[in-house]
């Protein structure tokens, strides 16, 4: 499981990865220069694919099921891209394709939401990460609770600035590039989102559906960026079927 822009391990909803692991190993893989993380970012989502491949091989495996979430989201595909025999299954969240909609203005709108986390006096991922309703106020201090509720003797280290404006520029270049057709994916493939995704617009996730042959698509109803928080139970289940499935 590959995570988004900015966040270390504890940026994973407990919830969902505890009910994700009552079925199935699970691996939490924070790529080098995140976290507690040795090394740097890589300067392009492609390089941060290499290392992650890298990692992936030392550890033992040749065949994995890889989940990606927004930025990891992005990563998995190139993973895809380099090494087609490795994934076997590929989920896909809150995520965009190469030259994506809206991916090249990741700077100003990541830092629009920072900016509002800071007027509010809240963490920015209510706004990055959930609708701006009262709903969406609801499910983020719910989710981020559960988040923050980690002791701190378990806490990874936060993500550094050197890092995190390193992953943002990786994003903006990838985003840039010209259109993807993405025909090199052609293994069973699951995309999900929320119907109001703010951060990386839903369109993406129906252009990834009708370009990935065979592919499945979840659209969780009044739900944003992190519609598999929102959704961890529902979620959960969804994966497992498509894990489970032939």
């Amino acid at each position: 499981m590959l995570t988004h822009l900015a966040a270390t391990l504890d940026n994973w909803d407990p919830k969902l990865i505890d009910l994700i692991a009552e079925n199935n190993h699970v691996i939490l893989l924070e790529l080098p220069g995140a976290g507690a993380s040795m090394g740097n970012v890589g300067e392009s989502i492609e390089k941060m694919a290499e290392k992650a491949i890298t990692i992936i091989k030392y550890l033992g495996y040749n065949k994995i099921n890889l989940l990606g979430l927004s930025m990891g989201g992005m990563v998995a595909q190139e993973i895809v891209r380099a090494d087609n025999k490795l994934v076997n299954k590929l989920i896909l969240a809150g995520t965009a394709y190469k030259g994506g909609e809206g991916i090249k203005n990741i700077i100003p709108v990541t830092f629009k939401h920072i900016i509002n986390g800071l007027i509010h006096r809240v963490d920015p991922k209510r706004y990055i990460f959930y609708n701006h309703n009262q709903k969406g106020k609801k499910d983020a201090e719910i989710i981020l609770g559960r988040m923050a509720a980690r002791k701190d003797e378990y806490k990874d280290k936060k993500m550094a600035v050197k890092g995190f404006i390193g992953q943002l520029k990786a994003i903006k270049k990838w985003g840039k590039s010209s259109k993807d057709d993405l025909s090199f994916i052609n293994i069973p493939t699951l995309i999900v989102n929320g119907d109001k995704d703010m951060m990386v617009p839903t369109s993406n996730s129906y252009y990834m559906h009708d370009k990935i042959k065979g592919s499945h698509l979840i659209i969780y109803p009044d739900s944003g960026h992190g519609s598999i928080f929102q959704y961890a139970e529902k979620f959960a289940g969804d994966l497992l079927e498509f894990i489970k499935k032939v």
